[in-house]
């Protein structure tokens, strides 16, 4: 699947199902608060913090692509292109970082 037809099918998705899209402000606080799941996870399974029963049932694919949908969600409803904006997005840190991290000692 595309970016382009992720989008797409987010949208339709909202259309049918959905209702309508919650506000920009509903959805920038939902992206926080699944961001912050796919962040518990990642410092239990990759940091110092131990599981509690109730983390272990959670799975990191599936809270990563909760982050995807709503930050779709927020690109439909801002009008952006995130193939265009990734695109854009890329140039920009292939410019600016070309030989940053080839020269950081810290990285070899």
């Amino acid at each position: 699947m595309t970016i382009q037809e992720a989008q797409n099918s987010v949208d339709q998705w909202i259309k049918q199902y959905g209702v309508k899209y919650f506000s920009e402000l509903t959805n920038m606080a939902i992206l926080t608060e699944e961001v912050g799941e796919v962040a518990r996870i990642i410092s239990r399974k990759y940091g110092d913090q131990s599981f509690k029963e109730s983390d272990k049932k959670h799975d990191l694919g599936d809270e990563m692509a909760d982050v995807l949908w709503v930050l779709i969600c927020l690109a439909n409803q801002t009008g952006i292109d995130l193939t265009e904006a990734f695109k854009k997005n890329l140039r920009k840190k292939t410019e600016r970082d070309k030989n940053r991290h080839i020269n950081n000692p810290k990285l070899y």
